[in-house]
């Protein structure tokens, strides 16, 4: 019996000498061919560098003796957020852990644990700033974060993952627990002084609409087990949350910062600056969720997120350090935010799918801020 390979037309005995030469060839040609292709990957990467070196640093330079403090308050501003993002996506991938071993539902999973999960940022901005004297860092931020998450990362969804379906009941359920919490903020802050009871009022919403929301919905089924021990779970999500701690605080001083050097409201800012910074995080897991079709955990984290930041993460930090917050500002910001929540979860429930028609409605409603905002003020 002839062990060989098929040539063209024709088998060529294995033992032949002709047979070797070319299998030689072969291992040459496919070793010439890894070689070339690791090359390519070096070079690519070396035209980065150097890209990056001709570009950046004498911006950077030029940034540094032209504008010392704007420079060094930008780059600690990014270096903040994406310490926030890095650590929050860490700190979320092991919350799931967590959760699914206490088999939750994956929409569960997403409206509760995720949601508080990759919303730390804003929690913690929220005692930070507040703590400091600057409620207004800690409801723009608040205000800013829901706007982004119900159009612009809701948008993004069926660009990532494709056109997907959505339950009417869900829909209308956490998306109405969102825009009564988001309604009680906008009262309360159009007076201008956020007190400790409106915040314990605010903190104490979060978990009674959750409980609503669960005994409303169906039950759905678990993720099933999880990957890795409980103690590396939990050990891993601690770091991250640590790292969410220190992110935000450097984000904070930042935008302080930055305020008082360009002349900017620290409320503006913060609404649309550091908003999205915080966002990343949503944005990050979300998108990965999507990617994998896990429509449940992306939308329950999206929506989520959105019900803590229009009440919770506002009254957590002013439930131990009330303070003042620029009145017209927040109520102007929150009203719009309202409006986009309000066509968001209409377009959802009418049509029961989501995909790249109302993703783009989503995005132009998070556009049309900047240029409505700046238009009013």
């Amino acid at each position: 019996m002839l062990n060989g390979f098929k040539g063209g037309s024709k088998i060529i005995p294995s033992g032949d000498s002709y047979t070797r030469k070319c299998n030689e060839r072969r291992r040459y040609a496919l070793w010439n061919e890894s070689t070339f292709r690791t090359k390519a990957k070096i070079t690519l990467k070396d035209k980065r560098l150097i890209f990056a070196i001709v570009v950046f640093v004498p911006a950077l330079l030029a940034g540094l003796v032209f504008a010392f403090e704007a420079t060094v308050g930008i780059i600690f501003l990014i270096i903040g957020l994406a310490l926030l993002a890095i650590s929050s996506e860490k700190a979320v991938k092991h919350s799931i852990g967590i959760a699914t071993a206490f088999k939750l539902s994956p929409l569960m999973i997403g409206l509760i644990v995720v949601s508080l999960g990759t919303d730390f940022p804003e929690i913690v901005n929220s005692i930070i700033s507040s703590a400091l004297g600057h409620v207004d860092i800690n409801v723009g931020d608040s205000f800013g974060s829901v706007l982004t998450q119900m159009t612009l990362v809701l948008g993004l969804f069926p660009f990532v993952g494709g056109a997907f379906k959505v339950k009417r009941e869900e829909i209308i359920v956490m998306s109405a627990c969102e825009v009564l919490a988001f309604i009680a903020s906008v009262s309360m802050v159009e007076k201008g002084y956020i007190s400790r009871m409106n915040a314990f009022f605010l903190v104490a919403s979060w978990p009674l609409l959750m409980l609503i929301t669960r005994g409303v919905m169906k039950n759905s089924p678990s993720l099933g087990q999880t990957s890795g021990r409980f103690s590396h779970h939990l050990f891993l999500s601690v770091l991250g949350f640590i790292g969410v701690a220190v992110g935000a605080y450097i984000v904070v001083q930042s935008v302080i910062a930055l305020s008082v050097l360009f002349s900017m409201p620290e409320y503006f800012v913060s609404f649309f600056i550091v908003a999205f910074g915080t966002s990343l995080p949503e944005i990050a897991v979300d998108l990965i969720a999507i990617r994998k079709k896990q429509y449940e955990i992306a939308m329950g984290d999206a929506i989520g997120s959105s019900i803590i930041d229009a009440g919770f993460s506002i009254g957590i930090g002013t439930l131990f350090f009330p303070g003042n917050v620029s009145a017209s500002l927040a109520e102007k910001t929150g009203l719009y935010a309202i409006m986009c929540s309000i066509v968001v979860v209409t377009m959802l429930a009418l049509r029961q799918k989501h995909d790249r028609k109302t993703g783009l409605l989503f995005i132009m409603l998070y556009a049309l801020a900047y240029l409505t905002i700046f238009i009013l003020f």
